[in-house]
């Protein structure tokens, strides 16, 4: 009888006992990945179809019965949709790198469809519009954050839910934030479409009715464009009225590029957070300003999307 090689035994052996290891291996890896719907639902009676948004559950969602921290995930304006964030900035594959490695903790992140259905053409701003056919701002401080209370598992607290956007999406997450303190506790704002009061009135006519005509009124010219509905959505505006109490409510985190056009209106928001804004104002509010090499584009918002994560997750967990 021949006896079999002592060293092709321990070969067979080894790569017996390996092989669990790497199917656990692999279990592990799937586990740290998060899952990504797209054209979720809601219902609104704000708006006359039927709005769509995009979720992110965090790994082991299913797994277990837990309550997770929000995030809203807002994304810009000349129609990009509630996809674009997981399509084109690589939100899905940033939120794995963060929670699998322990930088922030699991949170669930939704993102809305910011298009003005069905007239993509025009930017909603995510407001509603002047003359109160298409109302935006209702459908989602009204509608979505209580459908996505009752649909997940999310911690319903204030503490517990932030915003991060760019771009129109961070002009939202700064102008909900002021006008709504007690709804986020923080908000980051990347590239935010935020233009000063004299950039809004040499703008040409064409590009203020494409942009701004149906939240702030078409065929507006000089300072009729600086109208009252016009001054309630106005980031500036509300500053200035703001007492410490309200901006104190959301801390903020603004990071926009050296090349971006909206660079003169962040840096002047940025002023204004932190020092008087006004005669009145004695106080400042806390918040983190970035400028980093970059304009515009998609590159530049995967590459802060991290750290606008940690700084939101961060103030979730102070």
């Amino acid at each position: 009888m021949t006896r079999p090689n002592a060293f092709a035994l321990t070969i067979v052996a080894a790569t017996i006992c390996a092989a669990p290891v790497a199917m656990a291996q692999q279990a592990g890896a799937l586990a740290s990945t998060g899952t990504v719907t797209f054209d979720a639902e809601l219902e609104s009676e704000a708006l006359s179809w039927t709005p769509l948004y995009s979720v992110y559950l965090p790994p082991a969602y299913e797994e277990n019965d837990r309550a997770y921290p929000v995030i809203y995930l807002m994304p810009g304006g000349a129609g990009q949709t509630h996809r674009d964030w997981f399509l084109k900035g690589g939100a899905a594959e940033t939120f794995d790198r963060l929670i699998g490695s322990g930088e922030v903790p699991p949170f669930i992140a939704i993102s809305p469809d910011p298009r003005r259905t069905p007239q993509p053409e025009f930017n909603t701003y995510y407001l509603n519009d002047a003359d109160g056919e298409v109302r935006y701002e209702d459908m989602f401080v009204q509608d979505l954050i209580p459908h996505v209370e009752e649909t997940y598992r999310v911690l319903a607290e204030e503490e517990y839910r932030g915003i991060i956007g760019l771009s129109m999406g961070g002009f939202a997450a700064l102008a909900y934030s002021m006008k709504y303190p007690d709804m986020f506790t923080a908000a980051a704002a990347l590239s935010p479409a935020i233009r000063t009061d004299p950039q809004m009135l040499a703008m040409n006519q064409a590009g203020w009715d494409r942009r701004y005509g149906m939240i702030w009124g078409e065929g507006l010219e000089g300072e009729a464009r600086l109208n009252e509905k016009y001054r309630a959505d106005s980031v500036f505006a509300m500053i200035e009225d703001a007492d410490a109490e309200t901006l104190g409510a959301t801390e903020y985190f603004i990071d926009v590029g050296s090349d971006d056009v909206f660079f003169e209106g962040s840096v002047l928001l940025h002023n204004m957070l932190r020092s008087e804004g006004s005669t009145e104002r004695t106080f400042a509010s806390d918040h983190r300003f970035m400028v980093r090499e970059g304009g515009h584009v998609w590159s530049y918002w995967r590459e802060g999307l991290p750290e606008a994560v940690r700084f939101v997750t961060g103030v979730m967990q102070n």
